[in-house]
């Protein structure tokens, strides 16, 4: 039986700023990656956000991001690994509070934009985020890149990976997804992502763009929750996969 997670980055408003439609979007996903203060959110968007979740049964996971609120935390940071190290714990700590505080518990964490890119090729910064992950709590899964380093890091220090596939952006040949600042990095008709992404999940593989396969191992697929057709492509998504005999549950739930 082919099954997968879907999930979703969540809670990235701030302030008076509003970003995403969460709460209706944690109705057709199976995990939550909430932002933790450093890229997007504020503790009350955690807390709301956590709460929802709870609410939804939809599983929970921190998504510590380099601090750069400006950026969304997708320009890349010459941090340190000790760095990376620091604030991963620190946020982590951040969401696991209100978790904790809504009677729930944290299923995973997922690094976020420039941190999760940087990762995925830096053997020292996987390592680094690996660390930080185990040593809070060696039950947690981390969530990176299909093929990633930061997926080998998890794996060498003993935590439970998940290896990351994206419905809606297109892959290179070497497995690395293609540059938001090209005009072709996203996929824009349903119907297209989600043949990849069953093709992905059934078969274990992916074109490029470049006109070759590409294996790819897939245990959860992202879904963007701020795009303008967010929610009908999180809906659509969903029904087709589940119509091509495509479990959809959490990573968590074996």
């Amino acid at each position: 039986m082919f099954r997968v997670d879907l999930n979703c980055d969540m809670g990235e408003s701030f302030g008076a700023y509003k970003l995403g439609n969460d709460e209706e979007i944690l109705n057709f996903v199976t995990s939550a990656n909430i932002a933790c203060g450093f890229h997007a959110g504020d503790p009350a968007t955690m807390r709301k956000t956590v709460k929802l979740a709870l609410e939804k049964g939809v599983a929970i996971g921190a998504h510590p991001g380099l601090p750069d609120l400006v950026g969304f935390g997708r320009r890349n940071m010459d941090i340190s690994p000790q760095e990376a190290y620091d604030i991963v714990v620190y946020q982590i700590g951040a969401l696991y509070g209100f978790v904790k505080a809504e009677g729930g518990t944290m299923q995973h964490v997922k690094p976020h934009g420039a941190l999760y890119n940087m990762a995925a090729k830096n053997p020292a910064l996987s390592k680094a985020i690996a660390e930080a992950v185990y040593k809070v709590d060696p039950e947690l899964i981390l969530f990176g890149l299909s093929g990633s380093e930061l997926v080998k890091a998890g794996q060498s220090i003993g935590l439970r990976t998940a290896s990351e596939v994206f419905a809606d952006r297109t892959y290179q040949a070497d497995g690395s997804l293609t540059s938001r600042r090209q005009p072709d990095a996203l996929i824009t008709d349903p119907a297209q992502a989600v043949q990849q992404v069953i093709r992905m999940v059934k078969e274990g593989k992916v074109a490029s763009q470049q006109g070759v396969d590409v294996p790819i191992k897939a245990d959860t697929v992202c879904l963007h929750g701020d795009g303008p057709h967010a929610l009908t492509f999180a809906r659509q998504i969903r029904e087709l996969l589940q119509a091509a005999g495509v479990a959809v549950r959490a990573v968590g739930n074996r």
